[in-house]
């Protein structure tokens, strides 16, 4: 039986929780400086000092804050879980008044996370001393059964050269970090909240102050809405910046008031939220407490689609979360707030509110200034102005909407505008510009809807491919030699069939029909005359609209008469005829085009030579082409479609004159 000196049941701790709260619990080196910074907040240092070895070996942290004694170091920093809000250190720093940061009291344990020993040295009262902890060892420690105990080796003060305060080292870094790493600065600065400013406190990284600008945002936003100082002191920072009025900052939770501080942005380009060198997005808010970071980011919680929510970035202070009076609400790696708490939740519902608002806002601004930023690409300015002032009322909120897309590139919104316009100008002819409400960000799918159901937009966009056609025509005419038409015809002939006929726009093929004619084909080529396969160049099988369409190209150089003509035009038909009608589809109209590059041997023989010879072809639903006339055909169709459409011309060439480097020059819209 259990007496009063031999307790029948006693709680012990194993040396194990620091698998669970020291090696596993972190998982970037940020967090883990930003543990050790805090501690040098916590006493009442002016300055710490972080600095990396050039080999990315050794990490030390030292600050001027008021030290340790030996006991101080068992009590407290060897004890894990010392909780110093309840015990005689207070919660509120001696010297400056400080509200301390740390309260589970197990922050030093990160440092293992990173680093295999760790040596802490330390000055306080003239006494100066320090000891040095090895993973291996600990881990031996736990393996053995300590009795949940582990004693690190002192170190000699003679080893020791601090005058003042604290000093951490690590050494033997499980990942290597490098000196000149302006990520971590970046990293290091948004973590905290209380440098510069009215703090008197300093964090030192390679030599030189951590910095709020070092934070490297401020000068990306577009847009701010502000609560209380600290929002106030970050909109005084950015530059470029359109600001709102600052707005209700107040939370009411179970009849307590609290208050909120900080700021929610928006920046111009999304782009700019994606650091460079590391990738990392910036499209987060923050939740600062205490002035540090105490959440990742509470954004991506809420829910919210669309894209506006990409342009936002945020830092909202809110202290209330770590009252001193009140549970501790943080988890315990103290990087995420327990959000069933009604502190939280009552937090969380107020950004939530403002980020809808932010959303709202910024969609106005930007659709406001939208065509004010497009316009400055003269070309827009020209179409803009020729409009009545009714369509220019649609055109703003056109160019607004575009404006509301987040794309960067100026390759990318080039087309953009340029389709944008040309449905704009379609839809005014069909007196459909109220479709345009349809679009917003939210359902930029309807913008497609719109324009893709439009048949002027086809006439329109029908313009520029007729610019683009006669572009090769041109080009095809300059081929004067026979055998350079020959295999220039050959080459693109048989993939741009509108040199044929212009309202052959698209040829359709199918793998098993194609195949089975040209197997077809291919035997009539076996029993043609040695004339006729001198003659002929090539022979192509496609569909166009519901017709079967066979070319036979000619040797620009041979002569052929009709008679020949027919005769393979027979055969071409019986062999095709059978092909289609083992498929089904017997019944479909044939069509045969042969191209030549001399006048029918019999066209000559009489005045109506020519004549007879096309009505004979034709009541084989067949036609011949001349090279020279196919390329005189096809030029002045689309000359003639040019020459008609010569409105939509100028509207063309205006706005296809607009250069990746006009959409580059434009400016941030206007507030």
């Amino acid at each position: 039986m259990a007496t009063e000196a031999t307790p029948t049941y006693r709680m012990t701790l194993s040396l194990n929780v620091l698998n669970h709260l020291g090696l596993g619990l972190y998982s970037n080196v940020p967090a883990v400086l930003s543990e050790a910074v805090a501690n040098a907040w916590d006493a009442d240092a002016t300055r710490v000092i972080v600095d990396i070895d050039p080999n990315g070996r050794t990490v030390t942290i030292e600050d001027d804050g008021h030290g340790m004694t030996v006991d101080d170091a068992n009590d407290k920093f060897l004890f894990v879980g010392y909780e110093r809000r309840r015990g005689k250190d207070g919660a509120i720093t001696p010297r400056f008044g400080r509200t301390v940061m740390g309260r589970k009291g197990i922050g030093k344990l990160s440092l293992f996370s990173i680093a295999e020993v760790v040596e802490v040295h330390s000055v306080k009262d003239e006494e100066t001393h320090g000891f040095r902890m090895d993973v291996k060892k600990i881990r031996q420690a736990i393996e053995s059964g300590a009795n949940g105990r582990y004693c690190p080796p002192p170190i000699s003060p003679a080893n020791i050269d601090l005058s003042r305060g604290t000093r951490i080292r690590l050494s033997q870094m499980k990942r290597r970090l490098y000196r000149s790493s302006s990520a971590l600065r970046r990293r290091l600065a948004r973590r905290f909240s209380v440098i510069g400013g009215d703090y008197d406190f300093e964090i030192v990284l390679d030599g030189q102050p951590v910095t709020i600008e070092d934070r490297e945002y401020q000068d990306k936003l577009q847009y701010i809405w502000t609560y209380g100082k600290s929002g106030e002191r970050t909109k005084d920072m950015a530059r470029r910046l359109h600001d709102e009025d600052a707005r209700c900052s107040e939370i009411e939770v179970d009849e307590a008031k609290y208050e909120i501080d900080g700021w929610i942005g928006t920046v111009h380009k999304v782009k700019q939220l994606s650091e460079p060198d590391t990738k990392e997005s910036l499209n987060k808010i923050l939740i600062m407490v205490r002035g540090k970071l105490a959440q990742e980011d509470i954004l991506d919680t809420f829910g919210i689609g669309g894209l506006p929510t990409k342009y936002i970035i945020g830092e909202i202070h809110a202290d209330f979360l770590d009252l001193d009076d009140k549970d501790d609400i943080a988890t315990t790696s103290r990087q995420q707030i327990i959000e069933e708490d009604p502190r939280y939740v009552a937090l969380r519902s107020k950004i939530e509110l403002e980020v809808r608002n932010v959303v709202s806002e910024w969609q106005r601004r930007r659709n406001a200034g939208g065509t004010d930023k497009a316009r400055q690409v003269p070309q827009i300015n020209a179409w803009y102005r020729g409009l009545n002032p009714d369509h220019r009322k649609a055109a703003r909120k056109l160019l607004g909407r575009i404006n509301e897309i987040p794309i960067d590139e100026p390759s990318e919104m080039r087309p953009l505008f340029i389709g944008s316009i040309l449905a704009f100008e379609s839809l005014k002819f069909r007196h459909m510009l109220h479709r345009l409400d349809k679009v917003s960000t939210e359902n930029l799918a309807a913008l497609g809807e719109v324009f893709a159901q439009l048949d002027d937009l086809e006439a329109s966009a029908y313009f520029q491919i007729a610019n683009d056609r006669l572009a090769v025509i041109r080009k095809l005419t300059n081929l004067v030699d026979d055998n350079a038409k020959e295999k220039a015809l050959q080459k693109h002939l048989y993939t741009h069939l509108w040199l044929l006929d212009p309202s052959w726009e698209r040829a359709a093929k199918t793998e098993r029909m194609e195949k089975g004619i040209h197997n077809a084909l291919g035997r009539v080529y076996g029993s043609l005359t040695e004339e006729q396969r001198r003659s002929r160049l090539d022979i192509y099988y496609a569909t166009t609209g519901n017709k079967h369409m066979i070319i036979e190209l000619k040797r620009a150089g041979r002569v052929v008469d009709t008679g020949d003509l027919v005769s393979q035009i027979i055969r071409y038909r019986g062999a095709a005829l059978n092909t289609l009608r083992d498929l089904g589809r017997g019944n479909e109209p044939l069509e045969f085009v042969c191209v030549v590059g001399r006048r029918l041997r019999d066209w000559d023989d009489n005045p109506d030579g020519e004549a007879d010879s096309r009505q004979t072809l034709e009541g084989q639903n067949a036609r011949v082409v001349l090279y020279d006339q196919l390329i005189d055909n096809a030029q002045q169709a689309y000359q003639d479609y040019i020459d008609r459409q010569d409105e939509a011309g100028k509207l063309y060439r205006l706005i296809s004159s607009i250069s990746d480097e006009d959409i580059e020059a434009m400016s941030p819209p206007p507030d």
